[in-house]
Order: structure tokens, then sequence, then C-alpha cells
């Protein structure tokens, strides 16, 4: 068995596939598989199964901006049909080109979701969604001195047609994600990370932010 590290941390280990199964693929980003997988301190057992969502990761932008009243947070409203719910979300895509640099891919999908550049960026974590059975993960950004230059060519298609672009109060969003009214993942996760690191709300706009 692992030893636990310390600090604490999470590590990467592999197990022994002794099988694998192709359930399903596509051409977007579905990819679904069973694989059959050895313990490795338990070498009588048998091979158990685990079936796994393939997926390509995505970029998740929080994108930060002052006014007179302090910091406001660049968010889109959209409909999730798996869930059959609206969501505040923020501005996010998939990693689906290869090699690319996550960072590139989140500064493509803020000017295309929203019509904003920014001039700062900073990674504040990757984070693994569902490592039960997904295997995407989400790179986070902090985006600040933005402005405003349009989406160029971008067209939205499907749900992305119906959806809003708006700014929210850094304290009301921080207020929504505490009280459980905002209910995305990656939005809870950036803004508590950027709140715990004083990046996020209060007066000061006084910020070390890596370009």
């Amino acid at each position: 068995m692992t030893a636990i590290p310390t600090p604490i941390s999470d590590v990467d280990e592999q197990w022994p596939v002794v099988r694998s199964a192709d359930l399903h693929r596509d051409d977007w980003i579905m990819a679904l598989r069973a694989d059959w997988v050895d313990r490795p301190d338990s070498p009588d057992e048998e091979p158990f199964r685990r079936v796994v969502l393939e997926h390509p990761g995505a970029v998740i932008v929080l994108a930060v901006d002052q006014d007179d009243a302090g910091d406001r947070v660049l968010c889109l409203w959209q409909y999730r049909h798996a869930v059959g719910r609206r969501f505040l979300e923020l501005p996010a895509g998939l990693c689906d080109v290869e090699g690319e640099d996550p960072l590139v891919g989140a500064q493509r999908e803020l000017r295309e979701e929203t019509g904003y550049e920014a001039e700062e960026w900073e990674h504040l974590t990757s984070a693994y969604t569902s490592p039960g059975i997904l295997s995407e993960v989400v790179h986070i950004y902090l985006a600040r001195g933005l402005r405003e230059v349009g989406r160029g060519d971008f067209v939205p298609h499907h749900e992305e047609a119906d959806m809003q672009v708006l700014w929210v109060p850094a304290e009301e969003l921080i207020d929504g994600v505490l009280a459980g009214r905002v209910t995305d993942a990656p939005v809870i996760m950036a803004t508590l990370i950027a709140r715990g690191r004083g990046l996020l709300g209060g007066v000061s706009s006084e910020r070390s932010v890596a370009r």
C-alpha cells in the first residue's frame, strides 16, 4: 500500500491493466472503455472491472475586473441539457487542440465566449473533476487587465447561441457559492481558491498576478 506523503498530497500511481475494451467512441469528445485492473498487493485476487470515460480536459477562466464597487467577475448564464438546469458559469472550453498549452486554450475561450482579452494571467490550479470514472482535468486561470475586443469570426451554436454574458460583483458571487445557490463545480473551485489566496473580493486593487 502506498504511503501517505507529508505534507499531504495526491501522487501519481498506475495499477496494472490486464485487459481493456472500447465500449463507445465518437468523433467529438466521448470515449468510453472498460479496464480490468490488478490490485498490486493482492496477486491472488481476480482483476476487477472499471469503466473509464476518457476526456481531453478543459480550461476555466476566472476573469476579474474592477468598478467603483470593487472586483467583479465576467460570467456566463448558460443552459445545460444533461441536468436540465441553467447555470452561472465561467468562460470555459475543451482542451481539444492536440499539444496546445492550456493557457493558449484559455485565452481563446475567453475571447470567443465573451469578446474580451486579458493582459495578466495566473494559473490557479488543475483539478480532476470526478476521478472515480472520468479522466477530465480542468485547468483554472485567473485573468486580469481585461479589454473588450469582440469575438472575431467565432459564431456560437446550439446552447451557446442562447448564452448570456454578464458581470457579477465578486462578493455576490462568493456569497452565492457559500450559500449553495451557485452550483457549477468549476465556478466553486475558482472562486474559493482565488478568495482564499486574497485574489478576489475586498477593496484592494494591488495584487501580484503573473503576466
